[in-house]
């Protein structure tokens, strides 16, 4: 009885709980994306897309290719997602790259009180539309939101990375309005993005820090 009880107390997790568990419970300098992807199974899609959005969406001073790193694993989800897949799977050699602890814990206490904040206006909306298939269609929008996220123009990162945090807390919840503001975040800066390139294509000259 007292197993059934942790086993419901551990789907009723919220994503920021999760996180924090995480740090709390691997206590070695290093995690690798496996361990972390193994502690948060239960969650499947969501708050793994959730963490590997995290890096995207706040301005945390992180090493090279930090950002990059979490950027494939978006890739990998969505058409994970698209396909139909239950359960999140990762290639070996993605699973066995490590994270620095204090890295991982100091982006679980910047990102923890805005995660809050959004978590306690979430509330099951839209349930008429199955989860998994809020999963396919997240999945589209994720794997746009990520080309966009990949082009190496600074800055342009932020809203398709909110946007994916968003539909990611949206679909823990089962919250389907929130799912469909993070499919609007997202696609306002693919938007801003396609502007930029095009601009960038006519030959116009950005602020310095377009280079």
């Amino acid at each position: 009885m007292s197993t059934h009880n942790n086993d419901n107390n551990n789907h009723e997790r919220s994503t920021s709980e999760l996180l924090e568990n995480v740090v709390v419970v691997y206590r070695s300098e290093s995690i690798t994306i496996g361990e972390i992807k193994n502690s948060l199974h239960e969650r499947g899609f969501g708050v793994l897309l959730a963490i590997a959005a995290l890096p995207l969406c706040l301005p945390v001073p992180v090493p090279p290719g930090y950002t990059t790193l979490f950027s494939i694993p978006l890739f990998i989800f969505s058409v994970q997602m698209i396909i139909g897949m239950r359960a999140p799977w990762l290639p070996v050699w993605i699973e066995k790259k490590e994270i620095k602890r204090a890295s991982l814990e100091k982006l679980v206490i910047k990102a923890n009180p805005w995660l809050r904040k959004i978590e306690k206006r979430l509330q099951p909306s839209l349930t008429y539309i199955s989860v998994h298939t809020w999963e396919r269609i997240i999945g589209i929008f994720a794997f746009v939101f990520a080309l966009s996220i990949s082009l190496p123009i600074p800055l342009t990162n932020f809203p398709p990375g909110w946007g994916i945090l968003i539909m990611s807390l949206g679909l823990l919840s089962k919250d389907g309005i929130t799912i469909l503001i993070g499919m609007i975040v997202g696609t306002i800066g693919v938007g801003i993005t396609m502007i930029i390139l095009v601009l960038l294509w006519m030959g116009m000259s950005l602020p310095t820090f377009y280079g």
